[in-house]
């Protein structure tokens, strides 16, 4: 685990993931490249170098703790058939098991399939982000953009805009096996790839909270 660059909010660890990419292209085999994001759940691949001990996993250890989980992972793949772009927003969803009442929780939204909620920011800003690149990131091919510091608060949709004008702009370029961690509610946003290849990003969501009112992490 080597770290190699610092911003307010995000991390680069270089290399990170390097001995454990065939494990992760096994994974990206097993789910259609034909959407934005694929919510992944179930691949049992997945588990071991995610766990708190593993290869990637002690990344988000190091950053919260011994308890820490992967509790959502989603596979994003840009390539010359299925290319977006992202505009500047904070993750504000988890994902749970089932929908229970749950005062401060909400609203309520189901993707792919599975439960989504707001939860209160106070639980966001404890949780980590890894974003495991499985090919190299460069200018061209639609690295992620963060705005440094912008982790510290729930920001309006209507503030995003000067939020990431205040907070300024940082390029997260990589390397494969590269992993970035940072802040979950950090504001990022993402462009169109200008490149003619591929970039598959694993981005995976670290706990060590329990969640009260009965709900459950829905987990990986």
């Amino acid at each position: 685990m080597t770290l190699t660059l610092s911003h307010d909010g995000a991390t680069l660890f270089a290399g990170a993931a390097r001995d454990a990419l065939t494990e992760f292209e096994a994974a990206l085999n097993t789910v259609p490249g034909d959407k934005p994001g694929m919510r992944l759940h179930d691949v049992t691949v997945l588990h071991p170098p995610l766990a708190a001990e593993g290869a990637v996993g002690s990344i988000a250890a190091h950053a919260l703790g011994a308890r820490t989980r992967p509790v959502r992972a989603i596979l994003f793949v840009k390539n010359p058939t299925t290319n977006w772009s992202l505009g500047w927003h904070q993750d504000r969803t988890i994902c749970v098991r089932e929908r229970v009442a749950a005062p401060g929780f909400g609203p309520w939204t189901v993707k792919a399939g599975r439960i989504h909620v707001a939860p209160p920011f106070a639980l966001l800003e404890r949780m980590v982000t890894l974003r495991i690149h499985l090919d190299a990131v460069p200018a061209d091919n639609a690295p992620l953009l963060i705005a440094p510091g912008s982790h510290k608060a729930l920001v309006a949709d209507a503030e995003i805009e000067s939020a990431v004008a205040r907070c300024g702009t940082f390029t997260c370029l990589a390397e494969a096996g590269d992993v970035w961690l940072y802040s979950t509610p950090i504001l990022h946003a993402s462009a169109a790839s200008r490149s003619p290849g591929r970039r598959p990003v694993l981005q995976i969501d670290y706990s060590a909270d329990g969640l009260p009112y009965g709900l459950q992490w829905a987990g990986i």
